[in-house]
């Protein structure tokens, strides 16, 4: 029995480089670096700061970010107000 497993076991090993070198061949796609791209339009002087220089998209996150942080301040301090005052007896 442990001739068996033994085989099993190698023969399972056996077919790990193929797989290997399957997944990592020279037919997959090969993408074009953005980076420099990148560099240019976040490194330009233009007085944004580095959070919006984005563009469009970049903007609508951050006063998305900006009005859910302050309505959950919001809502929190009233919930703490709310807890904090005595309640009616009925």
């Amino acid at each position: 029995t442990n001739y068996l497993l033994i085989f099993t076991f190698s023969l399972c090993f056996q077919k790990v480089p193929l797989l290997a070198s399957r997944a990592f061949s020279s037919s997959a796609r090969q993408l074009r670096n953005k980076v420099p791209e990148f560099q240019k339009i976040f490194q330009e002087d233009n007085g944004l700061p580095v959070h919006i220089k984005g563009g469009t998209f970049d903007v609508l996150l951050y006063r998305a970010t900006m009005t859910l942080t302050l309505g959950g301040t919001c809502y929190s301090v009233y919930w703490l107000l709310f807890a904090s005052m005595p309640q009616r007896k009925a």
